[in-house]
């Protein structure tokens, strides 16, 4: 039994020591929003927050959370700067088949709150590691941008 502390919650969750967060967050707390890609932390699809950091959740056991708080793509509108990312993809239409796009947003977020004027290179450099396989990269770069110019 682990008790961990999920998008502002705390919960007990029964599994073994090295199960994946990815599959915790999706299987014990029914939080799907968090997509498994690849397995390996290449992808970006499982992306959470984990104590404010983007964190690769499908190569993090639940026994390295601890007392960690957690934030998945399903809190993520909670947050200003979360909810102007998930506007701004909506408005440019960024997804095309939308599957990475939770770990987009996690990344994307992530970045802005860091740092809410970041050139072409620092968006190239905080997204790198995400995978789009539809290619969405140039809509991403213009939302992240449209939030940077237009409310920061």
């Amino acid at each position: 039994m682990f008790n961990i502390r999920v998008n502002g919650v705390a919960r007990t969750v029964d599994a073994v020591e090295d199960k994946p967060l990815l599959w915790v967050l999706r299987e014990n707390l029914k939080l799907t929003g968090t997509k498994f890609g690849c397995g390996q932390a290449l992808c970006g699809s499982c992306t959470v927050y984990v104590d404010g950091q983007p964190t690769r959740s499908c190569v993090m056991p639940i026994k390295a959370v601890g007392d960690k708080d957690i934030r998945t793509i399903e809190d993520i509108s909670n947050e200003h700067i979360g909810n102007l990312v998930q506007q701004a993809w909506q408005e440019l239409n960024v997804p095309q088949c939308g599957y990475c796009q939770s770990g987009q947003i996690m990344a994307a977020t992530a970045l802005l709150i860091d740092n809410p004027s970041p050139t072409d290179q620092d968006i190239d450099k905080a997204m790198s590691g995400n995978i789009c396989r539809c290619g969405t990269y140039p809509r991403i770069r213009k939302a992240i941008h449209k939030i940077a110019t237009e409310q920061l």
